[in-house]
Order: structure tokens, then C-alpha cells, then sequence
């Protein structure tokens, strides 16, 4: 159910509905945990709802007591005579001290639960993370999870420990879902992301083409046979292997980034350790392969969130001598620019990503750039826009809100994603010739991205300051006894105020109206 339908009801502030029951209860921590395991008892262990009771009350050696939860036979009347299984949500004190919580030191997380790749990319559990890993995972079919959900688990495990400090701020999901929709790639098209990070945009891309192969199937999820999954799988395995593509030059990124596109595709993609700004030059060990197999002009789709800020400038002439951005350029009387010739002694990498992303590109392929806002209006930038423009249609531009990096990257600054379609030789030279045409161009501003400064999930609300409700249907498949039985459940949500999903379907409104400008020429 789409955010923008009508909401059956309202729930006051500071309150959440309960899975089971619906009743509204106070939001608070232990409160979330154990909405999540009633959640996940419909949907992973397949007990019904009608079958479990919050707060059920149970004399307990002559003391009253309040189970969490209660689970009780099937169909039966909630008696403690029927009961079967209870839950009870308690965090576990520290020995010798009331109402303290025991947390492991650093050295006893490390030792017990910690994993990195070492030299031969091999992954390193201790004995007791396997075992519990294994036993916990064994019940599950990860292939046919959502890839979205896959690349969330994953970005949450690894995101805080990957982050790097040059600029390597991993992008958002909702800008990545965004992106993605609004550049639409299609089954045959080559996808490159030049900093790719741990993959967002690849995974993106795979989870897009994940819905279209099962769309086109006409199959809704919770009747598909096994050979229609199996016939999905290897449509999606087939495209990653011929068309997926990224590059980073932090070699631990790029395993971590290609075991995001394992999760997601059940194969790997194309990812390079390399300088793409160096590209075709540099000496990282993912260069050769590179040339070979994703050389510039061949691309149709770029999609990247480039390390940015004046913090990390490129300095070098050996690859600034290569970028037209790099020059030093001066207005002439017509209103447009031209080079002099000179190198500038520092610029900053997303103004180089930008010419190096339209260089990746064949004429008529389509890119999305995150770029800080000064790019789009600071004065001394104007040769940048005016090289853009000459060089691409401008597809789009969005607005996002400071709560994307501040979250995410602690990084108090204004942001935009940019879309471009580069343009043909003949195109510009046709335009340098004064035969130039207005087109529409789709702009958007998200006030919006379902989240405040703090990380705290931001709800709709009503006029009086009530979070809206909305009901939704979930159905959950489960095996019993041999037989698929699938579960359906009506459930009342908090609609997530989120501008990104409204923005997705504006553009693709836009551009059933407009077509892409340069089409056919």
C-alpha cells in the first residue's frame, strides 16, 4: 500500500499499535523488542496471532506474574492450561549490581563475535559464532528473501565498520531507491558505480532488475512455483554477470561491496580495486581487468555517490592534466567560457567525478550523481554547470534535506542528485552552432526522508498532531506437513514520513509527459 492512500486511523504521539492486538502502547525500548519477536513469530515461525496474548497475567507459586507474551495451543482457549510457549523480554543484570546491564568489553566482543577478511579473502568465525550462526540460519531460505531487505542486514552490519576517512559517506537507501527508479535501467544496459563503496547502488540495481524479471512473470510471489523462482534467479545471475560494474580504491570496500552483490544476485558482479580517477592510468591491481572489460564510452547507466568536500583535493597534475574541469577558465563575451589552458593547483574529487562519469558513458547514456549543493549555485562554480550543460541534457535535479549525511555520515551539508543523458558529438556540435532548444527539465525538493537529525524514525501526522495509521495486508507462506500454507494478516502501521517514494512516482509522471530530450537526434 502505497504512503499517499488514506489512512484508516490516527494513534497518539509517542505510541505504537500492537502487533497482536492492535491496542496502542507506549513506545519505549523493551516495548520495540518485543514487537519485533511478535512479528516474527507470525512471520518466521508461522503461529497465528488469534494464538498469542500480550501481558498475559499467570499466578506463578502462589505471586502474580505478567508474561511478555503467551503462546498458547492452536485454537484453544487462552487458559494457562493450554498454555505452550512464553516469551518474557528482560534485558540480563550484571551480577552484584541492581538494574545494571553486563555488556562485553571490547577484547571479549572482538574475540567472540568479530569478523574481518584476512589476505585470502576468507572470512574468519570463531567456533562459537559458526555454531550459533549456523543454527540460527539453518531454518531460513535466504534466496528467496528481498534483496532490499539482504542489502539493509548487510549495510547495518558492516556500514559503521567500513567507513572510511576520505570522504566515503555510504548513501542512504531511500536516495539509493530513489536513483535507481528514476534512471530505470533495463535487462540489456551496462550499470557502472566508479566508488562504489560496499555496493548500495549495485544492490539497487539488482533488486530493480530483481522486480522487473518477476513482473514480467505476471506470478504474485506467494504462488510461485519453484521452477518460476529458479527461472528468476538465473535471469538475475545472467545480467550481473554480463552487465554489473564498480569500482573503489579501498580494497577492503571492494570485497565487502562484492559480497553485498553476492547476497543480492547469488553471483558476483565486475568490481575493480582501482583510482577511477586515475583510470586508465594508476597501479591498483584492478586496473588491467578493468580496461578490458569496462573501459570508458561503455556504458548506458552511472550511478555513484563520489568521496567529496574541499577537505580531500586532488593535487596531482598527473591526473589533473587529464580533466577539462581541472583547468582555469574564463567567461567570454558570449556568456560562455573557455579554457586558458592552465591547471588549477587543487580540485575538489566530485568536480573530477563528475567529467569522469560522463566519459564512462556512450552517447545517450544516462547518469546520477550525488553532489554537494555549491556544485548547482555557488558563482565561482559557474563554468561547472556551463560545462555540464554543454556536455549533457539535464534529466533532473533533486533537493535533498541536511538529515541525509548528518545521519548517516555526521556531515552537515546540503546535497542534490543530479541526472544527466550525455550527449551526442553532432548533438553539441549543433549547439556550438546556435542551433539550441528549450526542454523541460524535472526538479524536486524532499523535505522529508522518513528521518530526523537524530536517526529517529519521522511519522505522518494529523492536523492535531496525531501519527496516522494505515492498515496493511501481510501474508506469510509456510510449509506445514508438506503443503504451503499461507498466512494473511491485516495490521495497522505508522505511516513513515518520506518524500523519496512520492518524488519516484512524480518523475515517472514527468517523463510519460515529456519524453527524454535528444531522443532521436
Amino acid at each position: 500500500m502505497s504512503t499517499d492512500q488514506q489512512p484508516s486511523t490516527v494513534i497518539e504521539g509517542g505510541k505504537i499499535p500492537d502487533y497482536v492486538t492492535n491496542r496502542p502502547l507506549k513506545d519505549a525500548p523493551k516495548e520495540q523488542v518485543r514487537q519485533r519477536i511478535e512479528r516474527a513469530l507470525f512471520h518466521e515461525y508461522g503461529i497465528s496471532v488469534e494464538d498469542m496474548q500480550p501481558d498475559f497475567k499467570l499466578k506463578v507459586n502462589g505471586k502474580n506474574k505478567k508474561l511478555d507474551i503467551a503462546i498458547f495451543e492452536h485454537r484453544a482457549a487462552h487458559t494457562p492450561e493450554n498454555l505452550r510457549q512464553v516469551v518474557i523480554c528482560q534485558k540480563k543484570p550484571s551480577q552484584g549490581r541492581k538494574g545494571a546491564v553486563k555488556l562485553r568489553t571490547h577484547d571479549e566482543a572482538e574475540k567472540e563475535f568479530a569478523f574481518l577478511f584476512d589476505d585470502s579473502d576468507q572470512i574468519k568465525l570463531s567456533d562459537r559464532v559458526l555454531a550459533f550462526m549456523v543454527s540460527e540460519l539453518a531454518k531460513y531460505d535466504f534466496t528467496r528473501t528481498a534483496v532490499d531487505a539482504k542489502g539493509a542486514a548487510y549495510q547495518e552490519i558492516v556500514g559503521t565498520n567500513l567507513r572510511g576517512d576520505r570522504g566515503q559517506y555510504f548513501t542512504p537507501r531511500g536516495a539509493i531507491k530513489l536513483m535507481v527508479e528514476m534512471l530505470d535501467p533495463q535487462p540489456p544496459e551496462r550499470v557502472l558505480d566508479p566508488a562504489c563503496g560496499t555496493g548500495g547502488f549495485l544492490v539497487g540495481t539488482i533488486d530493480h532488475m530483481n522486480q522487473r524479471f518477476r513482473a514480467e512473470r505476471e506470478t504474485p510471489p506467494d504462488q510461485e512455483g519453484t521452477a518460476e523462482f529458479l527461472n528468476v534467479r538465473e535471469q538475475l545471475v545472467a545480467y550481473t554477470q554480463a552487465n554489473l560494474f564498480g569500482a573503489d580504491f579501498d580494497p577492503f570496500l571492494v570485497r565487502a561491496a562484492q559480497m553485498n552483490v553476492v547476497m543480492g544476485a547469488n553471483t558476483e558482479g565486475h568490481l575493480f580495486n582501482m583510482n577511477s580517477l586515475e583510470y586508465p592510468n594508476g597501479h591498483l591491481p584492478g586496473l588491467k581487468a578493468a580496461r578490458q572489460k569496462a573501459d570508458l564510452g561503455t556504458m548506458d547507466v552511472v550511478m555513484t555517490n563520489p568521496p567529496f568536500g574541499s577537505d580531500i583535493p586532488i593535487t596531482d597534475p598527473q591526473i589533473l592534466k587529464h580533466y577539462d574541469l581541472a583547468q582555469v577558465w574564463e567567461r567570454t563575451d558570449d556568456g560562455g567560457f573557455r579554457s586558458t589552458g592552465r591547471l588549477q593547483n587543487s580540485v575538489a574529487p566530485e568536480v573530477l567525478f563528475i567529467e569522469r562519469c560522463v566519459e564512462w558513458l556512450k552517447p545517450g547514456g544516462r547518469m546520477g550523481i550525488v553532489l554537494p549543493d555549491g556544485i548547482l549555485g555557488n558563482p565561482g562554480d559557474e563554468y561547472i554547470r556551463w560545462w555540464i550543460l554543454r556536455h549533457c541534457w539535464v534529466l533532473a535535479s533533486v533537493d535533498l534535506p541536511v538529515e541525509v549525511f548528518i545521519v548517516e555520515a555526521n556531515v552537515n551539508i546540503l546535497t542534490s542528485l543530479l541526472f544527466l543523458k550525455k550527449k551526442t558529438e553532432r548533438e553539441i556540435q549543433a549547439e556550438d552552432l546556435g542551433n539550441q532548444s528549450d526542454y523541460p527539465v524535472f526538479m524536486a525538493v524532499a523535505e522529508k526522508v522518513g528521518f530526523d537529525r537524530r536517526g529517529n524514525t519521522l511519522y505522518k501526522r494529523s492536523p492535531d498532531g496525531e501519527e496516522l495509521l494505515q492498515e496493511e495486508e501481510e501474508k506469510e507462506t509456510i510449509r506445514i506437513r508438506g503443503e504451503n500454507v499461507t498466512r494473511t494478516l491485516r495490521r495497522k502501521k505508522k505511516i513513515v514520513d518520506d518524500d523519496l517514494p512520492r518524488i519516484a512516482e512524480a518523475y515517472k509522471e514527468f517523463r510519460a509527459e515529456n519524453s527524454e530530450p535528444g531522443k532521436g537526434t
